[in-house]
């Protein structure tokens, strides 16, 4: 097994640094339940290291483990960034260096659902290499353009590269890591596993300069909004060759979910109109054909007609994405309709009748997921409502009333009568306790306004990082918006260039050219020579499009000239 469970003498929580006040966290309430769900954080962290470790996931029941999407350690990934929002600096950088110095070809499994791969060690990877130098890592020169864990992520995620060889460009569900995909691979795809790739790959292709993991993944967007219906929705389950709708059943929920929140948060990573744009048209059929009451149903795609009056528990992450883009009194209103569900059994079951009331035959269980957790600490960040820590309250009081047993927390199987089951998935300790934490934390850096920041040096400059507006992936790892710009030459580099290539075609018509080094960032188009008019206006133009363009866009310029590392200047052409 890979990465043998080597500990240091004590828990994690003993080697942890004293517990980090919370200035405004001043009422008594946020205190108590901010160190409830620090406990309960450390009763399934220890048990699983002690008894599951190096396995995927814990067993609490039988004190053991399981391997349950491919045997590389998940929850460990998984916990790794919860260990730093929670304060634990020195089990973070263990946890690192565990995975620095393991055998990372033994830790990668032989098959691998694309979907989970990209969301927890794709998307575990590039968080914790993002956050490693703000928990006192010593990183290597050029750090965030590069680093272990950097090369972790684009590792795995190269090996995922063949399953988007498809002639839509829509990739298969599974891939074989270390032969591609099996020519006997079914091609129907759900559309969450097509449509929730571009945070993680268009951080990778920000991070390491190949376009590639970017291109796929808006190409995979594009052709499942290509293939809408016509009255605007996706359904659930697609032929990747093909490009039929298998599955025609269209809402919010399981299978469709993450496609319609990485539109939002891929918009809000790299300020993309078109990216929005699509959200906010799908939107608009989902209000015209699935909202009823501030309920979402599923309809038939192409007819708009319901196909199944239920409520799914992942469809509660939909009321945060709501407030993403503004909408908080649509969010809190459908937020209440959730809680109610919540109230009424102690949990979210898989399935809920809506004109029933009640859940639904062999989907009535609670295997203790985030989502609902997840919107209202969204939704308490954009309005301060206290209902919103009520339900973090009753979540908590649930959760270790009816799950904690002696090796953790286990999943309840039925919600009707609380019997469990043996199984303690991952995203418990990434996403469940992670958004619990943060609710009652106030002033945890997740939280940052902008006010306190990092400024590092990069081969390409300075660079600002840990100023806030965290993008947090599907599996709640947060990916630090600004790390995207801190490893590509600045715009302002290419202009620079253009207009020197400007100066020397018009000085070489007068035979008086001097090649001269371009000038530092920050100078701008003001350090040109004032002799060439037209490059002074041009200069002139971008710098005011450059201060006045919209949040959701970049200045574009063309650019079809190069200069050459000893300073001869040619054409692409040449």
């Amino acid at each position: 097994r890979p990465f043998p469970a080597q500990l240091p003498a004590g828990t994690a929580q003993q080697r942890c640094q004293a517990p980090r006040p919370l200035p405004g966290a001043t009422t008594p309430f946020l205190w108590e339940h901010h160190s409830r769900v620090r406990a309960m954080f450390y009763h399934a962290y220890e048990h699983y290291l002690e008894s599951a470790f190096p396995y995927d996931e814990l067993r609490p029941l039988t004190c053991d483990g399981q391997d349950t999407w491919g045997s590389f350690s998940l929850t460990l990934i998984d916990a790794l960034d919860t260990l730093l929002i929670l304060g634990n600096v020195s089990e973070f950088q263990r946890v690192v260096n565990v995975l620095q110095e393991g055998n990372f070809h033994s830790f990668l499994p032989t098959w691998c659902n694309g979907f989970c791969c990209v969301l927890a060690v794709v998307g575990g990877l590039l968080s914790a290499h993002l956050l490693s130098r703000k928990a006192g890592i010593e990183v290597e020169a050029g750090w965030p353009c590069s680093g272990p864990l950097l090369r972790m992520a684009e590792e795995a995620a190269r090996k995922l590269l063949p399953a988007f060889q498809t002639p839509t460009g829509m990739p298969y569900g599974t891939v074989n890591l270390l032969h591609g995909v099996n020519p006997g691979e079914t091609p129907v795809t759900c559309t969450a596993g097509i449509g929730t790739f571009i945070v993680e790959f268009a951080t990778l292709s920000h991070l390491t300069g190949d376009p590639v993991f970017e291109d796929v993944a808006r190409k995979a967007l594009k052709a499942l909004w290509k293939n809408r219906s016509d009255i605007g929705l996706v359904g659930n389950h697609i032929d990747v060759i093909t490009a039929k709708w298998v599955a025609q059943d269209a809402g919010i929920g399981a299978g469709v979910d993450s496609y319609f929140e990485y539109l939002v948060k891929g918009a809000i990573l790299l300020q993309d109109k078109e990216l929005m744009s699509m959200f906010l048209e799908y939107n608009k059929a989902i209000k015209n054909y699935t909202k009823f009451d501030d309920w979402y149903l599923w309809v038939q795609m192409y007819k708009g007609t319901v196909s199944m009056p239920v409520f799914q528990s992942l469809e509660a992450y939909w009321p945060g994405l709501q407030s993403l883009i503004g909408d908080v009194d649509n969010a809190m209103r459908t937020f209440l309709n959730y809680y109610t569900v919540w109230k009424q059994f102690g949990g979210l079951p898989e399935f809920y009748n809506i004109p029933q009331g009640y859940t639904v035959d062999k989907r009535e269980g609670y295997p203790l997921r985030p989502e609902l957790i997840e919107s209202a600490m969204y939704l308490y960040r954009a309005t301060r409502d206290p209902t919103l820590l009520e339900l973090g309250r009753d979540a908590v009081e649930s959760i270790e009333k009816i799950s904690k047993v002696d090796c953790g927390f286990a999943t309840i199987k039925d919600l009707r009568d609380h019997r469990l089951d043996n199984r303690m998935e991952s995203f418990f300790l990434a996403e469940t306790i992670k958004y619990l934490y943060l609710l009652f934390d106030p002033d945890n850096f997740i939280h940052n306004d902008g006010s306190d920041f990092d400024v590092v040096v990069t081969p390409y400059g300075e660079c600002v990082l840990n100023a806030g507006g965290y993008i947090f992936n599907t599996e709640a790892h947060p990916i630090d918006p600004a790390a995207l710009h801190c490893c590509r030459k600045r715009r302002e580099e290419q202009w620079e260039v253009e207009d020197l290539m400007r100066e020397f075609y018009s000085r070489k018509k007068t035979k008086k050219f001097t090649l001269k080094r371009a000038p530092d960032h920050g100078e701008g188009d003001n350090a040109k020579d004032s002799q060439d008019a037209s490059s002074e206006k041009a200069g002139e133009k971008r710098s005011s499009k450059k201060s006045s363009h919209s949040l959701l866009s970049c200045p574009s310029q063309s650019f079809n000239s190069k200069l050459a590392v000893l300073g001869q200047v040619f054409l692409d052409n040449t």
